[in-house]
């Protein structure tokens, strides 16, 4: 058995079993519960300030970081508004069924034995580490946990709840890191990273019996998901605590099979270097940055951490002085050697062939051209968003690189520069970027929509018929459309193909027939009153002829569609009339 002052096999399987049900009428008592799981969480992040020890450090002081990050999720629930009775939060011994637990239940189970893991892996001994395979059920317990966590929140009804987009994509943020945290903990190339530095020489002898241990990711699911919420985490929060029998169904897990012996190869795969790997995301990274603290991340992670609101650096908690993100070109080439020595695919954003060979002196001056968009001077801002727009204009070459360089996020915040002339070379610096299709989700990343939006209201017409084009080609991502259409930008569309010049009425056209194709943006465009604008615009351009002729003469299906249309235009025209009247 295990020596630790954390080891009481009974009372804390028992701790987590025993819980308080609450009347599914009561609405106090679903709040009182909600607040419960907010402290469960404070709890679990104030873990990791008072540090750990021994090989599992940094898997307890990751659990804790991602766990962390779930505070303002929790935040909102309790902060909601509606009625939260109707919830099934009944986590009593006769509710153990998964069908009838709540997602909520299933989250509090797993957030507790999150707890009660960090408490114990935390401190755990190296000289702990023996034969009994004690190591192995803790490593197993980290990838039931993570997963059991993932698979609650992705449960949770946040629509039901009213979350804010912000906090969604922050929930998501973790359960990616939680999926890859689950699926590394099922390779053993983990579990003997974790021993290699602390294991006994004895066992470092039978280390090919331990490379044949294989945790399956699915094989994990298919086990875990047939027991109730909190068996799961009882049977694996004594797996921890007693050594695993021969009858146990998670001995058998861990016992090597035929199968997993054939597929040790397909484990021998290079060890990635912590330095490569993203503290948000644990992905090796493809397009390092540096932020303020001197910390490097993958830029898109960093950037939706920003974007959430947060102004401290991820890993060290320090206040961010600016938001700023240079490229860091020394680490992405390390990477880039690394792995091509370890024959290993590294996607990155420089994926035109042609920039293989890049002139240096051409990094190096949009790279002077970016740092000058930071100026404090108002006339070498404007002198360097005018060659940016310039640059960005020319090649897709050139928007691959100024993207690179981390342009994007700056030019975002000219977008509502005092200066006009700034103003509008920063618009059309982001419409030129954003025909290169990668650099659409950098421009969303950095949040700028509601900046294209602003200018679209308030700007100057050229302004703004580029803030419109803007959006069309942001609009040609389908997960981009229901986004601007929530934004406000239909009704400013509307209103611009109604009174814009020739070309902003085209862009406002173009754009808005875009964003309609998703359905969610027809009831928008339709409020804002476009289907008047449209009848007029139809009748002053002499459309009613051409339309007859077809009616009359074209195939059936033309002339299906053509009485349809005619149809509609009459009805509008008879109703405007009728709101002139």
């Amino acid at each position: 058995m295990i020596s630790h002052p954390f080891y009481k096999p009974t009372t804390i399987t028992q701790s987590i079993t025993t819980t308080t049900t609450m009347p599914g009428d009561d609405s106090t008592a679903v709040v009182a519960a909600i607040q419960s799981l907010l402290r469960l969480v404070r709890d679990i992040a104030r873990r990791s300030t008072t540090g750990f020890t021994g090989p599992f450090k940094k898997d307890c002081s990751d659990m804790c970081r991602r766990v962390a990050l779930l505070s303002h999720l929790f935040e909102e629930i309790r902060d909601y508004q509606g009625d939260l009775r109707p919830l099934d939060l009944d986590m009593s011994a006769s509710s153990s069924s998964s069908n009838s637990t709540s997602s909520l239940s299933e989250l509090t189970q797993a957030l507790k034995g999150a707890k009660k893991l960090v408490l114990f892996a935390g401190s755990f001994n190296n000289n702990n580490i023996s034969t009994d395979g004690t190591a192995q059920q803790i490593v197993f317990q980290f990838q039931c946990v993570t997963w059991k966590l993932e698979k609650a929140l992705a449960g949770l009804p946040y629509d039901k709840f009213d979350i804010s987009e912000e906090v969604k994509e922050q929930v998501d943020l973790v359960r990616v890191q939680l999926k890859r945290a689950a699926e590394r903990y099922s390779r053993s190339q983990d579990l003997i990273t974790v021993l290699s530095g602390a294991v006994s020489e004895s066992l470092a002898k039978e280390s090919d019996i331990l490379h044949g241990v294989c945790y399956d990711h699915h094989e994990v699911e298919s086990k875990v998901g047939n027991v109730s919420n909190e068996s799961v985490v009882n049977d694996v929060d004594e797996m921890m605590y007693e050594p695993a029998t021969g009858s146990s169904e998670a001995s058998c897990l861990l016992k090597p099979s035929d199968d997993v012996v054939n597929s040790v190869e397909e484990h021998k795969k290079p060890v990635i270097p912590d330095d490569f790997l993203c503290p948000i995301s644990l992905e090796l990274i493809r397009d390092p940055v540096i932020v303020s603290t001197g910390q490097t991340y993958e830029r898109s992670y960093i950037q939706r951490w920003i974007n959430c609101g947060n102004t401290t650096c991820p890993k060290t908690r320090q206040k961010l002085q600016n938001l700023i993100l240079t490229p860091n070109y020394v680490l992405r080439s390390l990477i880039t050697q690394w792995c091509k020595l370890n024959n290993v695919d590294h996607p990155t954003l420089l994926t035109n062939s042609r920039l293989k060979n890049v002139d240096k002196a051409l990094l190096d001056v949009i790279d002077a051209i970016v740092r000058n968009l930071s100026s404090q001077s108002i006339e070498e801002q404007r002198a360097a968003v005018s060659e940016i727009r310039s640059l960005s204009k020319r090649s897709t070459d050139n928007r691959i690189l100024i993207a690179e360089a981390g342009a994007i996020p700056i030019l975002v915040n000219l977008i509502l520069s005092d200066d006009n002339i700034t103003q509008q070379h920063a618009v059309t610096s982001i419409l030129n970027l954003s025909i290169y299709e990668d650099n659409r989700e950098l421009i969303m990343l950095a949040n700028a929509v509601p900046s294209i939006v602003q200018v679209l209201r308030t700007g100057a017409m050229e302004t703004r018929e580029n803030a419109a084009a803007t959006l069309f080609s942001l609009s040609l991502a389908d997960e981009n459309k229901m986004i601007i259409g929530a934004s406000g930008a239909i009704p400013l569309l509307v209103h611009l193909l109604e009174n814009g010049s020739k070309r902003g009425k085209n862009d406002a056209a173009t754009a808005l027939f875009n964003l309609c194709i998703y359905q969610g943006n027809k009831g928008r465009a339709v409020r804002a009153g476009i289907i008047a604008v449209l009848v007029k615009m139809l009748t002053e351009l002499g459309v009613m002829t051409p339309l007859m002729e077809l009616a009359n003469n074209g195939t059936e299906r033309a002339k299906r569609k053509a009485n349809l249309l005619l149809g509609h235009l009459q009805r509008s025209q008879q109703q405007l009339q009728h709101v002139d009247g």
